[in-house]
């Protein structure tokens, strides 16, 4: 059997394999996007920021973003539609990149409506774990990402902008959950000023922002979701209530590490990459 005969083979075996793949990932786009407008309480359904007692509303806790600070989702919903619907074509069926991202795409997406539902059934100490799990499978796609570059600016752009976009926001949203959730169940903060907490909280997400952009090589999206999140924190705190100059500062420090990190590290990765196609050249080529 040729190569090519063995090749058309196996995609022939795992051709309904990568079908259902694409399929699923397409509904659960769609999924998502019917649950964040039922979230957004337009026609039915409570308000996110209305639900769970008002849990999540921007003037709940130190580290609540300001209410602006969720338009971002359309973006987000946005862009993964669009990855969903490109993922979906002809082309991109047999893609090894498609096939290591679309399940875990399809988990986030799910595990996105599912937290939605928590939050509007009142279930807020359920909706902490929910977000942590989502996270790590973000983390997961990040990974997945990372392994191996996009083949062309389209799919650097549907595929690592979208889902980068995606993880940078539930970052700061994460901190705030979980920030929302103590405050709900009376944690008195082992008797620290709640604005040390707050800053502490800060600057785990900034050491995550870091992290990202020194282990992504700089990439923007993720930074500008984050960033977009700690903004609006900085906002909230300064021009709202509760409001704290303290909370406000930290967070706009936060921003600037962010940014400083990931323009430092896209330097360094821009730099490796054409050290390395200098090493590429043929001996002697100028």
């Amino acid at each position: 059997m040729t190569a090519t005969a063995s090749r058309s083979s196996i995609h022939d075996a795992a051709g309904p394999r990568d079908a259902a793949r694409q399929v699923v990932v397409l509904v659960s786009s769609v999924l998502a996007i019917v649950a964040a407008f039922i979230g957004s309480g337009v026609v039915v359904g409570t308000p996110i920021q209305d639900a769970a007692g008002g849990a999540l509303d921007a003037d709940s806790t130190l580290i609540a973003p300001g209410t602006g600070a969720f338009r971002i989702w359309s973006v987000i919903y946005a862009g993964m539609l669009a990855y969903a619907i490109w993922q979906a074509l002809p082309a991109q069926r047999h893609d090894e990149r498609q096939r290591r991202l679309g399940w875990w795409v399809t988990a986030s997406l799910v595990l996105n409506a599912v937290w939605i539902s928590s939050v509007q059934l009142d279930l807020l100490v359920l909706s902490l774990p929910i977000i942590v799990v989502l996270l790590a499978v973000l983390c997961r796609l990040f990974v997945v990402l990372r392994s191996a570059p996009p083949k062309n600016r389209v799919e650097a752009v549907v595929a690592d902008g979208s889902i980068g976009l995606y993880l940078g926001w539930v970052v700061i949203a994460t901190a705030a959950n979980a920030t929302a959730v103590l405050v709900a169940v009376g944690f008195d903060g082992f008797g620290l000023d709640p604005e040390i907490w707050a800053v502490l909280v800060l600057a785990v997400a900034a050491a995550a922002g870091v992290a990202l952009a020194l282990w992504g090589g700089g990439r923007i999206a993720p930074a500008l979701s984050l960033c977009w999140g700690l903004g609006w924190v900085a906002v909230a705190r300064l021009a709202d209530e509760p409001h704290s100059v303290t909370t406000g500062i930290a967070a706009l420090i936060a921003t600037a590490v962010v940014i400083a990190a990931t323009a430092v590290a896209r330097v360094r990765s821009e730099r490796r990459a054409r050290a390395a196609q200098g090493d590429e050249r043929p001996e002697g080529a100028s």
